[in-house]
């Protein structure tokens, strides 16, 4: 698990994005620890109308709850676009990434949590990438930020979503010892991704496919 902050396995083990949203190719995405490559082509996404939302979203009441360790914090600069259904994709896209962290945190691969906001190749991504953190008895710890979204929602039911993250006060924390793994700041640790949502049934934003590039350029500071 050498140098695997939160995103970086997750870089190397979630799926392809679809055609909707693409992220220009800038620079190595490489996962270190794996040596594989996450490059994601692309920054446009299709200047489509936007959805203009037609029904209210569901009560809240059967939502999982997320719950952490007080070590594993975020900061989320994404904005309010005023457009509710963009704001809705933000908000679940936010929930998914804690679920997964609450996933590592419990050790528990299948966690109802994150499946509730991931289907598809998403979901099984996150299950090899939450194994990992199992089979190495460790979790996250520290404070990870987001920003530099770019959501849009089609008439479909449909949306994409890029953004950027970054790792540079996220690490390991290996369950035995308690310790966490350290390590210095690079440009890898900025990652960008994109991904796509469908609305379900439910009324929930479910991510089906998710893609990243780490040490993208359009993610430094």
């Amino acid at each position: 698990m050498t140098r695997r902050r939160r995103p970086a396995r997750l870089a190397a083990v979630i799926l392809t994005a679809a055609a909707a949203v693409t992220l220009s190719a800038c620079g190595d995405g490489s996962d270190s620890a794996s040596n594989e490559n996450d490059k994601v082509s692309g920054a446009d996404i299709a200047n489509e109308p936007s959805a203009s939302p037609s029904e209210s979203e569901p009560a809240e009441a059967h939502r999982p709850k997320i719950e952490l360790p007080t070590d594993v914090t975020y900061r989320f600069e994404w904005g309010k676009s005023g457009d509710p259904a963009e704001d809705a994709v933000l908000q679940d896209a936010e929930q998914r990434i804690r679920a997964v962290d609450m996933a590592i945190a419990q050790q528990d691969p299948l966690h109802e949590a994150y499946r509730y906001y991931s289907e598809g190749e998403a979901a099984a991504g996150s299950q090899k990438y939450i194994q990992e953190f199992v089979d190495h008895k460790a979790r996250t710890t520290g404070m990870t930020r987001f920003y530099r979204e770019i959501v849009h929602v089609k008439n479909d039911g449909t949306a994409s979503l890029a953004y950027c993250e970054d790792q540079s006060k996220a690490f390991n924390k290996f369950l035995d010892t308690g310790k966490a793994d350290v390590t210095s700041v690079t440009k890898d640790s900025y990652v960008m991704y994109a991904g796509t949502l469908r609305k379900n049934s439910k009324g929930v934003w479910v991510t089906e496919r998710l893609a990243s590039e780490r040490g993208s350029s359009k993610c430094q500071p």
